[in-house]
């Protein structure tokens, strides 16, 4: 928040803030609802995304972050189960001799900066509805109208969904709408060694050693510093969803910082 903004805040009696502040979001997604609700691509997204309803009921998925554990990891072990890779997790896929079943990226500056990577996949692929500045659409693409603010837990994955300063919120709310009962999370460290304010823009000067790829953030790659006070917020609530509807999140991420959800050893899910 710049200076102004915090000064104003504080001589501004704390109910009007709030009534001031909720009035700005409503007009903010109000602007944005046309484009993302009757645009031509976003129809088509919302006609894929229908198809998916409960698609998976009862059934179980990984959600793979990108965090050094993965290294850890016998990823190997997954080439048969569903799962939903996020960012630059395609990196992966030669060693492990398998691509995820589903892809997910909402973040404008990695979208931006691997293109012609997220075209050339072929699964079902989630972009933000924000990406389609960048990307042309094929038939393996849906649009989310996937928003910084607002925090909520999306049922419905045709409407709006709060991003909560992580993807991986975004995939657990796909894997809920998908109808997945058990949803089981591996290489979310929850750990950063790069410091800074959260989601400042900075420009990677060397290996990256926050992911399980020393190139997946390289030398020369712009990314925004980790919210993690934020995320901890938006995976609670994905957890009183899931719980809320008789079903569970679980935490297989070797050595994981997370604590939200209950942890359970990779190895024995086989």
């Amino acid at each position: 928040m710049s200076s102004l903004k915090q000064r104003i805040k504080q001589l501004t009696p704390q109910p009007v803030w709030q009534a001031g502040s909720a009035g700005l979001l409503a007009l903010r997604h109000a602007a944005a609802w046309p484009a993302a609700t009757l645009h031509p691509w976003r129809r088509d997204s919302i006609a894929r995304l229908a198809s998916l309803k409960d698609s998976q009921r009862g059934q179980r998925a990984f959600i793979l972050g990108n965090g050094p554990s993965l290294r850890n990891t016998d990823v190997r072990k997954l080439k048969d189960e569903r799962t939903f890779g996020m960012n630059r997790v395609y990196l992966a896929f030669p060693e492990w001799g398998f691509a995820t079943s589903y892809f997910v990226c909402v973040n404008d500056l990695v979208i931006e900066q691997t293109v012609p990577e997220i075209q050339a996949l072929q699964m079902p692929k989630f972009l933000s509805w924000r990406s389609r500045r960048f990307i042309q659409p094929d038939e393996h693409t849906m649009f989310l109208h996937s928003t910084y603010d607002g925090p909520t837990f999306a049922t419905d994955a045709r409407r709006r969904l709060w991003e909560g300063a992580t993807v991986t919120y975004v995939a657990l709310q796909l894997a809920y709408y998908m109808g997945f009962e058990t949803v089981i999370l591996i290489g979310v460290d929850h750990n950063f060694s790069a410091q800074g304010a959260p989601n400042t823009t900075v420009t990677s000067q060397g290996d990256d050693k926050d992911h399980f790829n020393a190139g997946y953030f390289g030398a020369g790659f712009r990314w925004q510093l980790p919210d993690l006070e934020t995320s901890e917020r938006s995976y609670e609530m994905a957890r009183q969803a899931y719980e809320a509807d008789g079903r569970r999140v679980l935490d297989a991420t070797i050595g994981g910082k997370l604590t939200v959800f209950p942890k359970v050893e990779y190895n024995s899910l086989f």
